[in-house]
């Protein structure tokens, strides 16, 4: 086990090579193509590395400078408690939500239930063949949602590829009754514009809201065509689910070119995407509040009107931000953190050539009131162990650790592992806890690692890509407070008032 505070961990300027400095110039100097977010709808694909960063991964595995392909490294304050490997479904694994005893985790080939009573010993309770990427997922009372953002030959879950281009292509959302957890129901699709490649859910009594994220139109394809500057919204009706429909496409990002009016990406922001839709938002239902993770933008919204969701405010990094893909709001909602998927998830950005502020979390300050809020930047946030140049590492998917009075989150970054780290002073943050394994491979670039760790009554679970589900105990004085709090369901995206 390597200790968290070891000075000698990870320093090491792992990513000299060629390959990696050719890859800092890229996603410096190319078009938004260098952040295409998040693997793609074929199994991931490796990719060979030159014969000197292969000869640096060995050399820093031998001298513990990483840990060894596959090996488990942690700090003290973490425990392993299992991991549960792919079974019936094959392909990536991608997120997570919560409902009771229940996890449901998301993967390109469908979704899995698992009964996490016991936690130290989940079982698999339904695995549903549903294939369409990347099968982000989400739960609300009796009804499991699914985005499909892959071009499909129809709704059903027996469907096959086929072209974009093609106009009797689908992608979109369905609908699962789940109010028997072995038995799940397909009871609904509703096709939108450009699919869905997130998901968020605005729940109410009567109703559910999607609020669904997609991106890159292009004129090729029937369905999804510049511009392409809002989101759908679709209404579930909780007793009829069947009538589920879209009820609006409210604009964020209002233009009068082609492409509307946000960030314009490359050449007159190198490096950085192209905003064209919006990749991930996540809802303070209990203030009423949104953050939209948009490609090039990170917005701040007011979701009063679940229907028509209004900008508040829009800022943008050009310097060290390549693709805004996720958010997370602290329980007092006067900060959100960002994250910068640099290299769209697939490549390996936690080395000394992209630094500290590049493939990192922007931490803002919300400051005033009402409509008249802003965002403000404050610091970045990435973790201190360089990764080898074999690993995908960069920020993606994590949660609040609910505890009163502190800013404590968890995060999945792929091969560079989980990090637990606190922002309560948004100008300072600092890790204090981490679970990572070795590299998949010493010779070639393989996609895999955490897609989401999130923490839920107690414990931290997390989706692995190639590995499978693990379970995680966090011992910390820090932390242990939010062991007392115990929460019905959770969506990460629909952040709960962890202390009403």
């Amino acid at each position: 086990m390597t200790l968290l505070n070891n000075p000698r961990t990870r320093r090491r300027r792992l990513g000299v090579a060629a390959a990696a400095a050719g890859l800092l110039s890229a996603l410096l100097t190319a078009g938004p193509a260098v952040a295409t977010p998040d693997p793609g709808d074929s199994p991931a694909t490796s990719k060979e590395v030159s014969k000197s960063a292969r000869a640096e991964v060995r050399d820093a595995i031998e001298s513990g400078d990483i840990p060894g392909q596959d090996e488990i490294v942690h700090s003290d304050n973490i425990e392993h408690l299992t991991n549960i490997p792919k079974d019936a479904l094959p392909g990536t694994n991608s997120d997570l939500a919560f409902q009771g005893r229940y996890a449901f985790a998301g993967n390109y080939d469908g979704f899995r239930i698992f009964d996490i009573k016991n936690p130290k010993k989940p079982r698999t309770v339904a695995q549903v063949l549903c294939p369409g990427s990347q099968n982000d997922i989400s739960v609300s009372g009796d009804l499991l949602f699914l985005s499909t953002d892959s071009s499909r030959s129809d709704s059903s879950c027996n469907s096959t590829t086929q072209p974009a281009t093609e106009k009797s292509s689908w992608e979109g959302m369905k609908v699962f009754d789940i109010s028997d957890k072995r038995n799940p129901k397909y009871v609904a699709a509703v096709e939108t514009a450009c699919g869905s490649h997130t998901h968020t859910l605005v729940p109410e009594r009567r109703n559910v809201y999607i609020y669904v994220s997609s991106y890159s139109p292009n004129a090729a394809y029937p369905d999804c065509k510049p511009p392409h500057d809002g989101i759908s919204v679709i209404k579930v009706p909780r007793k009829a689910p069947e009538r589920a429909a879209l009820v609006g496409f409210p604009v964020l990002f209002p233009g009068e070119g082609p492409d509307g009016g946000g960030n314009p990406g490359g050449p007159t922001n190198p490096g950085v995407s192209k905003t064209t839709g919006c990749h991930d938002i996540t809802v303070l239902p209990s203030e009423d509040l949104a953050a939209g993770a948009c490609m090039g933008d990170g917005i701040l919204f007011s979701i009063k009107d679940p229907e028509r969701p209004k900008v508040i405010d829009r800022v943008q990094d050009n310097v060290n931000f390549a693709f805004w893909h996720s958010a997370t709001f602290n329980q007092r909602a006067n900060k959100v953190v960002f994250t910068d998927e640099l290299g769209g998830g697939g490549a390996a950005t936690c080395n000394a050539e992209i630094g500290p502020n590049r493939g990192a979390d922007g931490i803002y300050d919300i400051v005033g009131r009402g409509d008249h809020r802003k965002l403000v930047f404050r610091s970045y946030f990435k973790i201190p162990r360089h990764q080898a140049d074999t690993e995908n590492c960069v920020a993606h998917n994590g949660s609040l650790i609910p505890v009163k009075g502190k800013d404590i989150m968890v995060q999945a970054w792929y091969q560079g592992g989980i990090s637990v780290w606190e922002f309560t002073d948004s100008s300072r943050p600092k890790e204090i806890a981490y679970f990572e394994r070795g590299p998949l491979t010493t010779d070639t670039m393989t996609t895999g690692g955490s897609w989401s760790a999130y923490y839920y009554n107690g414990y931290i679970y997390s989706n692995d890509i190639a590995k499978g589900f693990d379970v995680l105990k966090l011992s910390d004085r820090r932390t242990d407070p939010a062991k007392r709090v115990h929460l019905r369901e959770l969506n990460t995206q629909t952040q709960p008032d962890y202390f009403d």
